[in-house]
């Protein structure tokens, strides 16, 4: 499972009009699932995600985690973080788990940061989707849950 996590002053996503998420202050998790990911993938980004110290302290430094400073998850499912355009133009997406054994991933990391004491709004399960956000810093992580241990 791969994350591409942004620290954010808001962010929202709107599908076919409506919004179906938004936060202030947090992060905003882009997650994409592996053909082989398991239960274990899911829990290793979401406890990540949790613990990740990646907002200023008092001093500036990167010290507070996203229970620290009271801010909220934008989950969105996005597949094509296992795109690979190594070779050609066109990427390929065989990597990407489908989309009937990749939501039910995505709905268990979701639900188990919610377990992690988080405030998580999602976008919807492969949806055409418009994700506004306002990038606090930059700052932008990325995660993939075989090469966190």
């Amino acid at each position: 499972m791969r994350a591409v996590i942004q620290r954010v002053s808001s962010a929202s996503v709107d599908v076919e009009g409506t919004i179906s998420g938004a936060i202030e202050r947090g992060l905003l998790v882009l997650v994409g699932v592996a053909r082989d990911d398991t239960e274990a993938d899911a829990q290793t980004i979401a406890s990540k995600i949790a613990g990740l110290r990646v907002f200023n302290d008092e001093t500036g430094a990167m010290n507070l985690s996203l229970a620290e400073v009271g801010g909220a998850v934008l989950a969105v499912s996005q597949f094509t973080l296992y795109g690979d355009a190594r070779k050609g133009r066109r990427p390929s997406f065989i990597e990407a788990a489908a989309g009937p054994e990749a939501q039910p991933l995505f709905d268990r990391a979701v639900e188990l940061m919610r377990r992690e004491g988080l405030t998580v709004e999602t976008g919807i399960f492969g949806a055409t989707m418009r994700v506004s956000l306002v990038n606090e810093g930059p700052v932008t992580i990325l995660l993939d849950s075989r090469k966190t241990f």
